[in-house]
Parts: structure tokens; sequence; C-alpha cells
């Protein structure tokens, strides 16, 4: 284990742990966190996405999990979050798209991942990056990084640090602007209630807006699937 300061972080950094998420847990309940640190895994023996989805984490990507001071739950945290991901991925010469609600792709494959977990007076941001090796999934298809580009993960984990600082303060219309940009799924199919409707955008406080006929429907959270 390793402290680093990283511009205004404090860096945390393991060769492997369990969970970088549940390290920010941990470090949370322990009265040892502060805002702006992050802590950062080469690899992960038990890394998880949402709904406690198992995360493949094999040295050679980025694995790592931010904890930020947060009053309170913002539905608009989640498309910050995504487009800062997208912006430090395209920073390579790549070009990413958003599908909701924070997966990152590239030719329609997945490269990226998050998972926005509230705890106390904070939100911790679990944030995996493909970059030498992607796992085989079921259900989709997965890519990463050095099919694109030569990534070096400092290089990467300061971009994104730069982009998580830049898009997390900027007035949410910008935000909003850049993920409507980035969508890959705009005016595709999904279900919500057990019917499907058209997801057709993100209004200003960050709920989905759905189309079904003629009438429009606003949404939060983990209500529909895509």
């Amino acid at each position: 284990m390793g402290y680093t300061d990283l511009a205004n972080y404090k860096l945390i950094s393991f060769d492997k742990i369990p969970s970088t998420q549940d390290y920010a847990h941990e470090l949370i309940a322990q009265g040892g966190a502060s805002d702006h640190t992050v802590i950062w895994a080469l690899a992960q023996s038990a890394g998880r996405g949402r709904f406690r989805r198992p995360w493949v984490s094999h040295h050679g990507n980025l694995y790592v999990s931010f904890i930020f001071d947060c009053s309170e739950r913002d539905a608009r945290l989640s498309y910050s979050v995504a487009v800062a991901i997208a912006e430090t991925i395209a920073s390579f010469g790549i070009h990413p798209t958003i599908k909701w609600p924070n997966d990152i792709l590239v030719d329609g494959n997945k490269i990226s991942g998050c998972l926005i977990e509230y705890y106390g007076h904070f939100v911790i941001v679990g944030i995996g990056i493909n970059v030498m090796s992607n796992p085989t999934v079921d259900k989709y298809k997965t890519t990463k990084m050095d099919n694109y580009s030569d990534v070096p993960l400092e290089i990467l984990l300061k971009r994104l640090m730069r982009n998580l600082d830049k898009w997390m303060a900027v007035d949410f219309r910008y935000v909003r602007e850049r993920w409507l940009d980035l969508a890959a799924c705009l005016n595709c199919p999904v279900k919500y209630q057990g019917q499907m409707a058209t997801l057709v955008g993100i209004n200003e406080n960050g709920a989905l807006v759905l189309r079904r006929d003629s009438r429009y429907i606003l949404v939060y959270g983990d209500e529909i699937s895509v």
C-alpha cells in the first residue's frame, strides 16, 4: 500500500486488494476518509459492479474508487461521471459513446463501467476501464483501450482526475449537452414498469425523459432497463 498526494487528490495505491469500492466504504466507516481521496488497485480479487455483479479485475486495467464530499444524493452526478470517463478515453484518440446509465462503449463494445454509492456524507465513485485486457461476458461484448492506443495507466488516471474535477464542477446544462452528444441510447426502446417506451433524453434535473405513444414520462434511477 502506498500514499501519494497527486494534484488535489490523496492517492492510496495497492498492487491487489479485494475491492477498491469496499476499501472506500471501510475507510469512511473508520473515520479515515476525506474529500478527493482515490483508492487505486492494479488488480482486484472481488471487484464488483452494479447489483454486486462481479467485475473481472486482472492486472493491466484501471480500477479506482474516488471519495468525494456529498451532502445529498444527486441524480445528475451519474451523467457528470460518465462524461468525464468518456472524455478521458477520447483524449487518447478513441471515440467513445455512453450507454445509459454510465457504461462507456467503443464501437458498440463496453470498455468502462461505473458504480456510484452514497455512504454518510460522502459519495464513492468506482470506475473500471479496460486498458490491457477485456473480460468475456455472455450478455454483451467488451473491448479494451490497447486495441486503439498506447495507454499508460498513470497518465490515464491523471487525466481521469482532471476530467472528474471539470465535469463535476460545471453547470449541468453543459454536462447534459455533452452527454446527449455522446449518448448511444437516444431514441432506443427501453422497458419501464413492464412496458416499452422510447428514451428521448434527460432533463435539467437528471431525470430520463421517456415517450410512450404521445405521452412523456420522467423517471429516475434503476426503474428502467435498456
